[in-house]
């Protein structure tokens, strides 16, 4: 049975933490809705109510180019282990590049990681809680390597050359203003 609540309580809070994998989902005004895992050292609860999700680079950047039509988002958190759990937050969301003033107040929450490409500041205001029976398990082996091997490959200059061919506009055609327009 689902449950709402208005903010995280102490277990939930200890639940995230626990999470390898999590989902974000976004959707701009018209097109398509983007569902997309995340894991790694990202998340941070910097609150009951908000989170900073560190975004690193990769083959599309939906979420940006949502967020910038609506500031609408949803995380999912799956238990995958003993206890059976589904955990949704529900808020609005705004981006954070490396050129604005708050990157350096979340860089220091995190490993310096090349390929960082945006912080998701999450404010939310539904916490909802069900059951999870239907989930099943798996287990964690390990991080897998192909992420760093990839960064280590492009380097800096390569990462910032990826953004400008790949990470740029969405599926859909909007832009991610990831490039500081001249």
């Amino acid at each position: 049975m689902a449950q709402r609540y208005d903010k995280l309580n102490d277990e939930q809070q200890a639940f995230i933490k626990q999470q390898q994998l999590f989902f974000v989902g976004t959707a701009a005004s018209e097109g398509r809705i983007n569902v997309s895992p995340k894991g790694g050292d990202t998340l941070r609860l910097l609150s009951t109510n908000q989170l900073v999700w560190l975004n690193l680079t990769g083959s599309g950047n939906e979420t940006s180019a949502h967020l910038q039509q609506s500031s609408r988002m949803t995380m999912m958190f799956c238990s995958f282990t003993a206890k059976p759990l589904i955990l949704r937050l529900y808020g609005e969301a705004n981006i954070i590049h490396p050129r604005d003033d708050a990157w350096q107040k979340h860089s220091e929450l995190f490993p310096n990681y090349i390929n960082s490409r945006q912080f998701i500041e999450f404010n939310f205001d539904l916490v909802q809680t069900s059951c999870g029976f239907g989930v099943p398990f798996y287990e964690h082996i390990r991080e897998r390597e192909n992420m760093d091997k990839w960064v280590a490959s492009k380097g800096e200059q390569g990462i910032k050359d990826y953004w400008k061919q790949k990470n740029q506009i969405s599926l859909d055609g909007l832009p991610t203003n990831i490039i500081e327009s001249d």
